[in-house]
């Protein structure tokens, strides 16, 4: 009786060891599975719905126009497209997507992080300032490098990160992620835009500050890439 407890317990804790270790999007049971919307009063699924592979497409795997400059007229000085599974039904399963950044002089993406995936950044055109910080594992060391055309920089999964456009002209980057949509949290925004407000005695305490700062903040429009 002992040893099937002992055994119904290590199972038990190996199950949880694997639940934490699978922490990237699961591996494909199918060659391809296009997204599709959600049919009504359709169970909760971890991901999309998958298309019909009969009625698949190569459209279905393309997503077009990523070389054209987007408008960076906006408070950030920056503007994000992605490429996730929404954008491109193809990505479905697939544990991979993309962005391209657009910078103007001095933009700004914002300290933020993805929750769902890795980000790897490839500079196209400018000069970037970028780094990223580790948990309180590490002390919350602070990694930083000056990026130019043809530098690669790594953001480890879910640390808050940015990149800031210290060159005298625009700058482009593309990145790639480690999820079909690893999702963004602005860091800022989350905090001072939540939807119910976070109490301010809350955030006041938290960052140490006076509560009218944190009123003041929480009035503040916080705009979004």
């Amino acid at each position: 009786m002992k040893n099937r407890v002992r055994l119904s317990a290590s199972l038990a804790l190996l199950a949880l060891a694997l639940s934490f270790a699978d922490a990237y999007d699961p591996s494909p049971l199918q060659d391809i599975c296009v997204a599709v919307k959600e049919p009504d009063n359709a169970l909760f699924v971890n991901g999309k719905f998958c298309k019909n592979p009969v009625l698949t497409t190569a459209n279905d795997f393309l997503f077009s126009g990523l070389q054209v400059p987007r408008s960076t007229a906006n408070p950030l000085g920056s503007t994000v497209t992605p490429v996730f599974v929404d954008q491109l039904p193809g990505l479905n399963t697939l544990g991979i997507s993309m962005v391209r950044i657009d910078f103007g002089i001095g933009g700004l993406n914002p300290p933020h992080f993805h929750p769902r995936g890795s980000e790897i950044l490839l500079v196209l055109e400018g000069t970037l300032y970028a780094g990223f910080v580790t948990s309180n594992q590490l002390n919350h060391t602070f990694f930083e490098k000056v990026l130019h055309p043809g530098d690669a920089f790594v953001f480890p999964f879910g640390m808050i990160h940015f990149q800031l456009n210290v060159g005298k002209t625009n700058a482009v980057a593309i990145a790639g992620f480690s999820s079909q949509s690893p999702g963004i949290t602005w860091v800022a925004n989350a905090l001072f835009s939540a939807k119910p407000p976070i109490s301010p005695e809350v955030l006041a305490k938290g960052f140490q500050v006076d509560e009218k700062l944190v009123e003041t903040l929480q009035k503040k429009f916080w705009y979004e890439n």
